[in-house]
């Protein structure tokens, strides 16, 4: 059970990961730090990243210990995210690919690691109360929430579909 868990949990991750990538592909430059409600959509893209990175940790202290956070510290900064306030900071859309591809990589580490003693014990998150195993469960239906956020404010605003992805990843 646990590596058919295990395969079910990275196709998804994988699927997400790829619609926010292809939102991110398609997003017009003139969209790009233009507000999809209040933060800009580059700023959506990141929190979703960022928040994808964050859960796939083991606990919540160990983000910024990350090889690609310290090989981007421009980017990361203040970690804002973790603050309780609007985000201020924009991103480049090339950090946000390669941010998209750490994610990918690292939810497949994650998962593959992940034991079924390990998937039912407390998150070890202090802004969740639930098991690993629902944590990443969590983790992807907030990469699709704001997928769709995006993937809306694009149809609205330039007119491009974001094809839907079912599980894995899938290039175009």
């Amino acid at each position: 059970m646990l590596t058919t868990w295990q395969k079910l949990i990275n196709g998804q991750y994988e699927a997400s990961l790829c619609m926010l990538s292809r939102c991110i592909d398609q997003c017009p430059e003139s969209n790009w730090d233009a507000p999809v409600v209040n933060p800009k959509f580059c700023q959506v893209a990141f929190h979703v990243l960022f928040f994808t990175d964050f859960y796939l940790e083991s606990t919540e202290d160990t983000i910024r210990d990350q090889d690609f956070h310290r090989a981007n510290l421009d980017a990361f900064r203040d970690y804002e995210e973790l603050e309780d306030r609007p985000q201020q900071l924009l991103y480049e859309r090339a950090f946000l690919k390669d941010y998209v591809q750490h994610c990918r990589a690292k939810s497949g580490r994650v998962v593959t690691r992940e034991s079924e003693q390990a998937l039912t014990t407390c998150c070890g998150f202090s802004r969740r109360d639930c098991s690993r195993a629902e944590l990443h469960v969590l983790n992807i239906r907030h990469i699709q929430h704001h997928t769709a956020q995006l993937s809306l404010k694009l149809k609205l605003d330039a007119n491009k579909g974001v094809e839907w992805v079912g599980s894995g990843w899938q290039r175009e």
